[in-house]
């Protein structure tokens, strides 16, 4: 139980001692530039800079107008085809994450977001990447997340809690303005009072599973595991 708590503190105060260089706050600009959708929109070459334009769009077959899916599909045909389309993006954000990984951009984020992320939701700052992502994609704050649990960057209540965040309203930007369209014409609200809003509720909820787990544990103490402990 000491030991590890010890251990825990000697990684805390390596990390705190570690220098970010200019590579690693480069990296993470551009990895929060290209995830957060800021230049997605934009009309120069700043959108090369966006991953869903990197990501480009499936071709048509000469004169279809539906692109490599199709329409009409069901079934376990319907669901292959769709995950044969989450390929491209999967890989393409995962190596940009490895490359900016090696340059310091984890590092990077866990100082810059630290303070913010601990005090809002109780997770570590490393899971900044995954934050920004989490607003225009779900599927790859998904994976960050599963892969920062997998490198004990995370531990299981601070997944939970992140998870609980990312679940309701994911993809929020994209999200409210692809699949909201059909209702944005008739809201009283503009759209980035409603993103704001939703963004809100996603923090209250996620909170609500944090203060459960902190209640839980109190009243079962023997669900703590010792690298959980504080």
């Amino acid at each position: 139980m000491s030991e590890s708590k010890e251990n825990k503190q000697e990684a805390l105060q390596k990390e705190n001692e570690y220098k970010v260089t200019w590579k690693g706050w480069v990296s993470l600009a551009f990895l929060t530039i290209s995830f957060s959708g800021l230049v997605a929109h934009q009309d120069n070459f700043l959108k090369a800079f966006d991953l869903m334009n990197l990501m480009g769009q499936f071709g048509h077959a000469d004169g279809a107008k539906i692109a490599m899916q199709g329409t009409g599909g069901f079934g376990a045909r319907e669901g292959f085809a769709f995950a044969l389309t989450m390929v491209p993006v999967t890989m393409l954000a995962q190596g940009l994450i490895e490359t900016c990984e090696h340059l310091g951009a984890l590092k990077a984020a866990g100082k810059l977001f630290q303070p913010f992320l601990r005090f809002l939701l109780g997770i570590p700052g490393v899971a900044g990447l995954a934050f920004i992502s989490s607003f225009t994609s779900s599927d790859i704050g998904a994976f960050m997340t599963k892969n920062l649990y997998e490198e004990g960057m995370m531990n299981d209540d601070e997944r939970t809690i992140f998870a609980a965040y990312q679940y309701a309203g994911s993809a929020v930007i994209n999200n409210t303005i692809a699949s909201g369209a059909a209702l944005l014409p008739i809201s009283v609200l503009p759209v980035g009072v409603i993103i704001v809003l939703i963004i809100v509720v996603k923090f209250i909820g996620a909170n609500f599973v944090r203060f459960y787990l902190k209640y839980y544990h109190r009243r079962h103490p023997e669900s703590v595991l010792p690298s959980e402990e504080a």
